[in-house]
């Protein structure tokens, strides 16, 4: 049995329309790429932070991270190591003001004394917004 098909013409109607399929798979591959390698980027030393069960906080735009590693190496930023006597100078060089926020990421194998002597160098020096920096974890429920 064979069917009919209603005559068409051999020439093609020219589609001036933009077939944006390609388009949106290609900002989908960008945003996944960017998704991985943004976290990657902004921390570059290595420290072991301890947990924390707070919830997390917005990020400011261009955050001041100082870093207390295990071995009580102070790093502010990426890469500029200093003396806990050297701290407010420092800081002071870097800070747009007394107001900034100032994420502190300390080891979790640092003594409790040790980061409490840095909180005492920064809030002498007037730096009052200090946040701590820890990783997510997940809670075990309520403990006594």
């Amino acid at each position: 049995m064979a069917l009919k098909l209603p005559q068409q013409e051999d020439d093609l109607t020219v589609s001036h329309e933009i077939n944006v399929v390609p388009f949106i798979d290609v900002m989908l591959v960008l945003l996944i790429i960017f998704m991985v390698a943004a976290p990657l980027a902004t921390v570059s030393v290595p420290v072991d932070l301890p947990g924390s069960t707070a919830p997390p906080t917005a990020e400011p735009a261009d955050p001041l991270y100082l870093t207390l590693q295990e071995s009580l190496t102070l790093v502010l930023g990426d890469d500029q190591e200093l003396q806990l006597t050297d701290l407010a100078e420092a800081i002071d060089k870097v800070a747009e003001d007394k107001q900034q926020r100032i994420l502190l990421r300390a080891d979790k194998n640092v003594a409790y004394g040790d980061m409490m002597d840095v909180l005492n160098a920064l809030s002498k020096a007037g730096y009052l917004k200090v946040a701590l920096v820890g990783l997510e974890a997940v809670s075990q429920g309520a403990t006594k």
